[in-house]
């Protein structure tokens, strides 16, 4: 039997006051709101809609898959609609999601993820959800990474859980300006079409090592105050990185927030408040949790604080 609905009420009004992943994206919003009531029609339509946008589905799957329930909704699809790919790739990320809470076996969430990948051979979400299952950053995360940059090679989350996990390797070792996950970062940016949101991405590996440093005890825990960000590599890779933004016209990628938020974080912990403040404002409300929980913060206060003392209004 389906579970029942999430509570109205006082659940609903906290759930509204934090992180939204679902960004900017009001479709990808209303099917989620549907699938928490267990109509899982609209979010199939939702993703018949998306096609092959490989970065759209992606971002839309994986949202939808937070739901609580979503992995409940998604099987009674299935009943429903038994050869629907994507049911199948939404059950596998819901799977992959729960276990990254520790409420299922990730090795159930890896089946599913392999079952959905042999439906659809050409879509690279099933190994996605791979991708996001393995922590160790070992040769394993470079197999899976490969497996996705197959299918779709700009493909903006996948870099994203590359940098993370390449970041993590020689923690014990401490800083180091050349590092491994700079070269990836920066051969990656060289490489994406020139209106690619992956242009940032070594905003980002700068980012992801500060927090692998700060977890280890190089760095101190307020990013503001580590001498990470003042470097004069670092200096030439927010310079570089905000210059591009500047000059962007390609405002529709759907985790494009994603990237304003590193870029903005980067700005705050650089000093560099006029050119946050014109980061924050095209960023909204749409706050992410990562950068602003890097080492170990609640994004949200984090994120709204810095934004006050950019706009002036803290």
């Amino acid at each position: 039997m389906s579970p029942p609905p999430p509570p109205f009420g006082r659940g609903r009004k906290r759930a509204a006051q934090t992180l939204d992943a679902a960004l900017d994206d009001v479709e990808l919003v209303a099917a989620r709101a549907a699938l928490a009531q267990g109509r899982w029609q609209a979010a199939r339509s939702l993703l018949v809609q998306t096609g092959d946008d490989w970065d759209l589905r992606g971002h839309r799957v994986t949202v939808l898959a937070l739901e609580p329930y979503s992995a409940a909704w998604a099987r009674d699809w299935l009943l429903a609609e038994p050869d629907s790919a994507d049911a199948a790739v939404l059950l596998a990320l819901a799977l992959v999601e729960r276990a990254s809470r520790g409420k299922e076996k990730p090795e159930r969430a890896r089946e599913a993820c392999r079952a959905a990948a042999a439906l659809v051979p050409a879509d690279p979400t099933p190994w996605l959800g791979l991708l996001m299952l393995e922590r160790d950053p070992g040769p394993g995360v470079e197999r899976l990474f490969a497996e996705v940059r197959g299918r779709h090679p700009d493909h903006h989350h996948a870099h994203h859980l590359m940098v993370a996990r390449l970041a993590e390797r020689h923690a014990e070792a401490g800083p180091d300006p050349l590092h491994e996950v700079y070269d990836f970062a920066n051969r990656s940016a060289l490489h994406a079409p020139a209106d690619s949101p992956l242009a940032i991405l070594p905003v980002v590996a700068h980012a992801e090592r500060y927090r692998v440093l700060a977890a280890a005890g190089h760095e101190p825990a307020d990013p503001a105050a580590s001498g990470h960000w003042s470097g004069r590599r670092a200096r030439q890779v927010m310079k570089a990185a905000f210059d591009w933004w500047l000059e962007w016209e390609h405002e529709g990628h759907p985790r494009r927030l994603v990237d304003l938020n590193f870029l903005a974080h980067a700005k705050v912990c650089e000093g560099r408040g006029a050119e946050a403040a014109a980061l924050f404002h095209r960023i909204g409300e749409h706050a992410t949790a990562a950068p602003w929980s890097y080492p170990d913060r609640d994004p949200h206060p984090a994120f709204r604080a810095a934004r006050a003392t950019a706009l002036g209004t803290a």
